[in-house]
């Protein structure tokens, strides 16, 4: 069995957690989840996991494996580290490697280490066929999100337009994956994810989207190279506290984790 621990427990923190614990992940035992103030978890005892706050206690755990879910700081503060504590690391704000620096000691680190970095589909679909195409020459991909206004409270959006009157869907930003990653780190992680397999943040067209007329959050990535074309849509139900996200992702962490644990891996 697998030690894990977890960086970060809001909304998917609470549902990776709740995946391992449903047995849902594979061989998987949580063991630990580092959080900013252990106060604010009254239900701490009521689970079979700890929290702490305390950072060495954390990184000197003895777990097999780290699963950020805490945002672009928390990853530039913490993924050094939990490689170089021996872990294997999941990385959920994909965005934060848009910063080649960080993305260079980041990979640097992990080949010191013997360790590896995973970065799971998450909300999107079609990583393995675009990082298998990759082996050839991709002439062009371009990622196109859309997302309800809600979702994009708190971005630049709101200086673009005015998200509570919009009827109609609006473009909010057109440019490259690195730009997008840096803009909607919330929002555009599906960005960065899909630069790394294909061709790069500079070379990686995206689209973004304020749409009224939707409901859940839509992405698709239309590609065109030496394999032949392809084009992938999804649409995922957000969550309710949370909208910029959905429970895809959580899940996708759960398919990495069991994937390690399991006789028969399939899809990668």
């Amino acid at each position: 069995m697998l030690k894990a621990g977890i960086i970060g427990y809001g909304t998917l923190g609470k549902s990776i957690a709740e995946l391992i614990k449903g047995n849902q992940a594979g061989n998987i035992e949580l063991k630990t989840v580092l959080v900013r103030r252990k106060t604010e978890f009254m239900e701490a005892s009521q689970q079979t996991f700890g929290f702490t706050a305390n950072e060495e206690e954390f990184f000197n755990g003895d777990l097999d494996i780290i699963i950020e879910a805490a945002g672009h700081q928390a990853l530039q503060m913490y993924g050094e580290k939990a490689l170089a504590s021996g872990s294997h690391l999941i990385i959920l704000s994909v965005g934060a490697l848009g910063d080649t620096d960080f993305f260079e000691n980041l990979k640097e680190t992990a080949q010191k280490y013997n360790q590896q970095i995973f970065v799971p589909s998450a909300a999107i679909a079609g990583l393995d066929r675009i990082a298998a195409g990759a082996l050839g020459e991709i002439e062009e991909i371009t990622l196109i999100t859309r997302k309800h206004p809600r979702s994009w409270a708190g971005t630049i959006a709101e200086e673009k337009v005015d998200l509570a009157t919009l009827t109609e869907p609006v473009c909010i930003y057109e440019g490259n994956a690195r730009e997008s990653s840096r803009l909607f780190p919330q929002s555009v992680n599906v960005s960065a994810a899909l630069s790394l397999a294909g061709v790069g943040f500079e070379n990686t067209k995206v689209q973004v989207f304020a749409d009224p007329t939707i409901q859940t959050n839509t992405h698709t990535i239309k590609a065109k190279g030496y394999f032949g074309e392809t084009e992938i849509s999804v649409s995922n139900v957000p969550y309710e506290q949370n909208p910029k996200s959905s429970p895809i992702v959580a899940m996708s962490v759960a398919k990495v984790l069991k994937n390690l644990t399991s006789p028969l891996v399939i899809g990668v």
